[in-house]
C-alpha cells in the first residue's frame, strides 16, 4: 500500500486503534471516566481525520474499500452519531452500579463496523464490517445484564444471525455463478444470468432487511429498543441503521442492474414498512417501543431513494439519512436523559407536564418530534419532500403516496406525545431521574445546531452532499 492508501483510510485505522488502546488502559487500570474519554479522543481524531482523507478522494484502496464521497459523508455521520451515544452512555451508566469500561470498546467497535459498510466495495468487507457491528451490538444491548436486557439481546443475535445467514448464502449463489465478489464487477455481469442473479440478490436483499427491520422482518425490533438501555437504543436507531442504509446505497450505485431486478420486491418492502411502522405506532404507550416503529416507517420512507435512479435519488438518501440520525439522536437523548436508575424513561404517563418541569428537554423532544413528523422547518420536512422529488422524478407513484399517508398518519402519534408533554404536570409528579452530567448536557445542546440547520439553512449541506455523494 502507497503512503496514500494509509492516509485515505487513516479514519477508519485510528477507529480500529481506538478500542485496542481503551483495553490496555483497562488492563493497566479500570476507570470510567479515563475509559471514556479515551474512547471519545479516538472517535474524535478518526472524525479530524476526514479532510486529510477527503484530500486522497476518490480513491479505491484495494478491492475492498473505496474512498468516495459517500464513504466520507456516512463515516462522519456514524463517527459523530456514535460520539454523541457516548456522551449520553456516559452519564447514564454512571449512575449504575457495576464497571463499565468494556463499554468503550464495543462503542468505537461498533462504530468501525458501521463505517466499514459505507466504504466497502467487496461482499467480503460488507460481511466483516456487517459482523463487527452485530457481534459488537450482542454485548451492548445486554450489557447490564438485567433479564430483560439480557433477552432483547437474545432476540437481537437471533434476528443478526437470520441476516447474516440469508446474506452468505445470497453472496455465495452469486459467486458460485459469476465467480466475483466485487460490487463493480458483479453490476456488470448480473443480466448474464436472471433466475441465480435474482435468487441471490434477493437473499442479500432478506439480510438487509433483517439489519435495517423492514417489514415484514421487522418481528422482534420493538423488543430490542424496548429491552435495550436507552443509550444503546440510540445507537442501534441512529449509527447502525445508517451504516447499513450505506450498504444498500452502495449496492445499488455499484451493481447498477440491482434496482431494476428487484423492483418489485423492493417497492413492496418499501409501502409495508411506511404503513406497517405508523399503523402499529399508533397503539403504542410505550415511548422507546414507538420510536422503534417510527424507525420501520422512516426506513421505509428512505427506501424510496434506493428505488428512484439519478442523482437526486442519492442526494435526497444521502440528506434523509443525515436529517434523520440527527433528530433520532435527540429524541433518544430526552428519553436517556429522563431515565431514572432503575428503569427507563418509556411509559407515556412519565412525560405529562414534561414542559412545566424540564422545559428545555421538552423543547429538543418537541422539536424532534416534528422533525419526524414531516412539519414545516424541520430537517425531517426537508427530507422527505427530497424523497418525494426523488420518488416523482422516477414516477414511483404508488411509494410517494404511501409516504405521504404514512407521515399523515404519523402525526396523529407524535403530536400525542407533544400533547402530553405540554399537559399540565399531576399533583404528585415527582422527577427522580439522575442528573445528565455535562456529557450528555452538551450532547442533547450540540445537536440542536443541526436541527435548525438542516431544517431552517440546509443549502449548505445540501451542496455539499450534492458535490462529494451524488459524484461517488
Amino acid at each position: 500500500m502507497a503512503s496514500s492508501d494509509l492516509i485515505a483510510i487513516l479514519p477508519l485505522i485510528l477507529l480500529a486503534a481506538t478500542p485496542v488502546t481503551v483495553m490496555a488502559a483497562i488492563a493497566i487500570r479500570r476507570h470510567h471516566g479515563a475509559s471514556a474519554l479515551l474512547a471519545a479522543a479516538g472517535m474524535a481524531s478518526s472524525l479530524l481525520a476526514l479532510p486529510a482523507a477527503a484530500a486522497e478522494a476518490p480513491r479505491r484502496v484495494g478491492a475492498l474499500i473505496a474512498v468516495d464521497g459517500l464513504a466520507l459523508y456516512f463515516t462522519a455521520l456514524v463517527v459523530a452519531g456514535a460520539l454523541v451515544v457516548l456522551a449520553l452512555a456516559h452519564g447514564y451508566f454512571r449512575a449504575r452500579l457495576g464497571q463499565h469500561e468494556e463499554l468503550y470498546i464495543l462503542l468505537p467497535l461498533a462504530t468501525l463496523g458501521a463505517a466499514v459498510l459505507a466504504a466497502g466495495t467487496h461482499f467480503v468487507s460488507l460481511f466483516l464490517g456487517l459482523e463487527i457491528l452485530s457481534i459488537s451490538l450482542y454485548a451492548l444491548i445486554a450489557y447490564p445484564r438485567r433479564a430483560y436486557e439480557v433477552e432483547a439481546g437474545i432476540k437481537y443475535l437471533i434476528l443478526a444471525a437470520a441476516s447474516s445467514a440469508f446474506l452468505l448464502f445470497g453472496m455465495a449463489l452469486l459467486y458460485a455463478r459469476h465467480r466475483t465478489m466485487e460490487l463493480r464487477e458483479l453490476g456488470a455481469v448480473l443480466a448474464a444470468d436472471q433466475p441465480i442473479a435474482i435468487v441471490g440478490l434477493g437473499m442479500v436483499l432478506v439480510g438487509v432487511g433483517f439489519k435495517l427491520a423492514l417489514v415484514p422482518f421487522h418481528a422482534w425490533a420493538p423488543d430490542v429498543y424496548a429491552g435495550a438501555p436507552a443509550p444503546i437504543a440510540a445507537f442501534v436507531s441512529s449509527v447502525s441503521k445508517a451504516g447499513v442504509f450505506a450498504m444498500a446505497l452502495r449496492l445499488v450505485i455499484e451493481a447498477g442492474p440491482l434496482r431494476e431486478l428487484l423492483f418489485l420486491a423492493l417497492a413492496l418492502v418499501a409501502i409495508a414498512s411506511m404503513l406497517v411502522g405508523n399503523l402499529l405506532a399508533l397503539l403504542q404507550r410505550d415511548v422507546k417501543r414507538l420510536l422503534a416503529y417510527s424507525s420501520i416507517a422512516h426506513l421505509g420512507y428512505a427506501l424510496v431513494a434506493l428505488l428512484a435512479s439519478g442523482e437526486v435519488a442519492i442526494e435526497a438518501g444521502a440528506y434523509y439519512l443525515g436529517a434523520y440520525v440527527v433528530t433520532i439522536l435527540a429524541a433518544f437523548g430526552v428519553v436517556t436523559v429522563l431515565s431514572e436508575d432503575d428503569r427507563d424513561a418509556q411509559d407515556l404517563d412519565l412525560y405529562r407536564g414534561l414542559f412545566w418541569r424540564r422545559p428545555w428537554l421538552a423543547a429538543l423532544f418537541t422539536a424532534s418530534l416534528f422533525s419526524l413528523a414531516g412539519i414545516p422547518l424541520t430537517p425531517g420536512f426537508l427530507g422527505k419532500f427530497y424523497l418525494l422529488l426523488a420518488g416523482a422524478e422516477s414516477e414511483l407513484w404508488a411509494p410517494v403516496f404511501t409516504l405521504v399517508a404514512g407521515s399523515v398518519i404519523g402525526l396523529f402519534y407524535y403530536l400525542r406525545v407533544v400533547f402530553t408533554m405540554f399537559a399540565a404536570a399531576p399533583a404528585e409528579a415527582v422527577t427522580r431521574a439522575t442528573a445528565p452530567g455535562w456529557a450528555a448536557t452538551a450532547s442533547l445542546a450540540a445537536l440542536v445546531v443541526p436541527l435548525l440547520v438542516l431544517g431552517v439553512f440546509p443549502q449548505p449541506v445540501v451542496e455539499w452532499i450534492r458535490l462529494w455523494v451524488a459524484g461517488a
